[in-house]
């Protein structure tokens, strides 16, 4: 048994959202513990960039200004991002002309891995690694959860904080918990470029852009990681200076050849075959990614957020757990923090209440939690359909429009 209170707040997943809760918890006062799969934050890749823009002002309420000053440390480019206006360009990827500015708002284009690491500091001493879960069970004064190495804990609420692939869903919804795929695929990788190598695609917008190809339909998102003062190289030659860039291309599914290929190697030589329609400066840049470069696969799925039995209050999901969905409209990683922000606040009711028993403080728990499920479910649900419409606008020139989920503005007014 992992030494535990009876108070604990048990998040699974020390992810973006998973710590970003755990500041929440921590500023307050409310008691948790953190176990995380992975063995440690940096045993396997954690994506490549997010951009946090309506969910902000929750994320400002939940962490200390030290460490929202390091998370301004962590943007992409810490020099544009001070002044950055929040343009972003949807553009023809066949002459690279704007066709749509998707209205700006305050924003941080992030390292989603170094954005993790500043997460993790704070709270690093309440996190349990290498702790993957093989049951969720409610008992009669909490609940426990077993891990796959025999070990186990309690507390007074578990938060399935552990991505689209959860585990914690399955306990939940064992009938529907897997994620829809969509018939779009998408293929990632990041590239080293030299400053010349760069300034094309920087002279378009210098933080990221997005498009897709009239006659091919197919999309690509461009995005900056990481900029010679970031990573120490701004002092040497110019031939010597690295820009890290994220180039990602999606297409239709029309036929078995759309379908990714197996290995590295040919998985890029597809992407250099679909640029080859592009205007010469987007073509050039997918050219440029080596022959033998890593490149993702990311699987376009979607859950939109169903109903479950949270067992009086004591078993709850957050982000993707609960509510997976395509980054086409960039809203994931927001909905997830505003999880964490409202999911604190009815917490904070909860341990101010003085139940007068022991029944009175198990209603009170499940009245918050079920409240706090109704909302989130009924925001996200909403934005799953939105973000699964703006994978397929994306993809469709000819329908593409003001009003597409991929273009209209982003937003969450808190109530």
């Amino acid at each position: 048994m992992i030494k535990a209170t009876a108070e604990d707040v048990i998040i699974i997943g020390a992810g973006v959202v998973g710590l970003t809760l755990a500041h929440g918890l921590k500023k307050h006062g409310i008691p948790f513990q953190i176990y995380e799969r992975d063995s440690s934050v940096s045993a396997r890749g954690q994506g490549w960039a997010i951009t946090i823009h309506w969910a902000l002002p929750y994320l400002k309420d939940l962490l200390s200004p030290e460490t929202l000053a390091e998370i301004d440390e962590v943007q992409v480019d810490p020099e544009i991002g001070r002044k950055d206006t929040g343009n972003f360009l949807f553009i023809n990827l066949s002459n690279c002309e704007t066709k749509y500015r998707i209205p700006p708002s305050e924003r941080r284009r992030v390292n989603r891995e170094k954005l993790r690491a500043v997460l993790l500091r704070d709270v690093a001493s309440k996190v349990h690694w290498s702790k993957s879960v093989s049951s969720v069970e409610s008992t009669d004064n909490g609940v426990k959860v077993t891990f796959d190495d025999g070990t186990s804990t309690r507390g007074s609420l578990v938060v399935g904080a552990d991505g689209a692939n959860s585990r914690v869903r399955r306990f939940l919804r064992p009938d529907d918990y897997r994620n829809s795929q969509l018939p779009i695929r998408f293929l990632g990788s990041a590239v080293d470029m030299t400053p010349a190598q760069v300034a094309p695609l920087r002279k378009l917008d210098p933080l990221l852009f997005q498009g897709c190809h009239p006659e091919s339909s197919c999309f690509m998102w461009v995005s900056m990681l990481e900029t010679p003062a970031v990573n120490g190289t701004a002092e040497n030659e110019p031939d010597k200076q690295r820009y890290r860039v994220q180039l990602n291309l999606s297409w239709p599914v029309r036929s078995p050849a759309d379908e990714p290929a197996p290995t590295d190697k040919e998985r890029v030589a597809d992407m250099k075959r679909r640029a080859d329609v592009f205007a010469p400066v987007l073509r050039d840049a997918i050219h440029a990614i080596p022959d033998d470069a890593e490149v993702l696969e990311i699987k376009l799925a979607d859950w939109p957020c169903l109903d479950w039995d949270n067992s009086k209050g004591r078993i709850t999901l957050v982000g993707d757990a609960a509510h997976a969905m395509t980054m086409y409209r960039g809203e994931a990683a927001n909905h997830g923090m505003l999880d964490a922000y409202r999911l604190v606040e009815s917490l904070k009711v909860l341990h101010s209440v003085n139940a007068d028993s022991e029944v009175g403080a198990v209603d009170e728990q499940s009245r918050v939690v079920t409240d706090f499920e109704a909302e989130m479910r009924t925001r996200t649900s909403y934005a799953v359909k939105m973000s699964r419409q703006a994978c397929f606008d994306a993809h469709d020139w000819e329908r593409l429009n003001e009003n597409s989920a991929v273009l209209t503005k982003r937003a969450v007014v808190a109530k």
